[in-house]
């Protein structure tokens, strides 16, 4: 039996989709400069209205940690996410997706960071994923917090 369907790929289309997705680098100047590392601390895609935010951590603008413990340290990411969520016309409520990396077995740490992820995110109950690593952004670096957004 013959077919009569043909498969045509439209070059033009693909060519207009990849240069009418625009890029907005989005570096509040509460928070330390990315600059040096190559970062922004997040990236708004224009064209979709997705808001990609780098990973938070405890640090003040010399990139200095000002908490020790896991606690004190997912406390202060998460006021930086937030920080970031507004500069990008974003918010909590808007949270997609949640990545939470903790320094050592994340198992161990649960007991105190679910209360901290409960109280934040609130109603909003975005994708949540914690990983337990050997190593982050600086060896006092305990807890780093990274998320996609809408905006608002």
């Amino acid at each position: 039996m013959a077919s009569n369907l043909s498969c045509e790929f439209d070059y033009n289309a693909l060519f207009y989709t990849i240069n009418t997705m625009r890029k907005q680098l989005i570096n509040p100047p509460q928070l330390y400069d990315g600059r040096p590392h190559g970062l922004s601390h997040a990236v708004v895609d224009t064209a979709s209205g997705t808001v990609y935010i780098s990973g938070q951590v405890d640090w003040d603008m010399n990139y200095q940690v000002s908490s020790h413990t896991v606690e004190g340290q997912l406390r202060s990411a998460l006021t930086n996410l937030t920080i970031v969520l507004d500069a990008a016309g974003s918010s909590v409520e808007n949270l997609l997706h949640l990545r939470i990396y903790v320094r050592g077995e994340l198992g161990e740490r649960m007991e105190a960071i679910a209360p901290i992820l409960a109280q934040f995110l609130a109603e909003s109950r975005p994708a949540v994923t914690g990983i337990g690593v050997a190593s982050l952004a600086s060896p006092e670096t305990l807890v780093e917090v990274e998320a996609t957004a809408a905006l608002k």
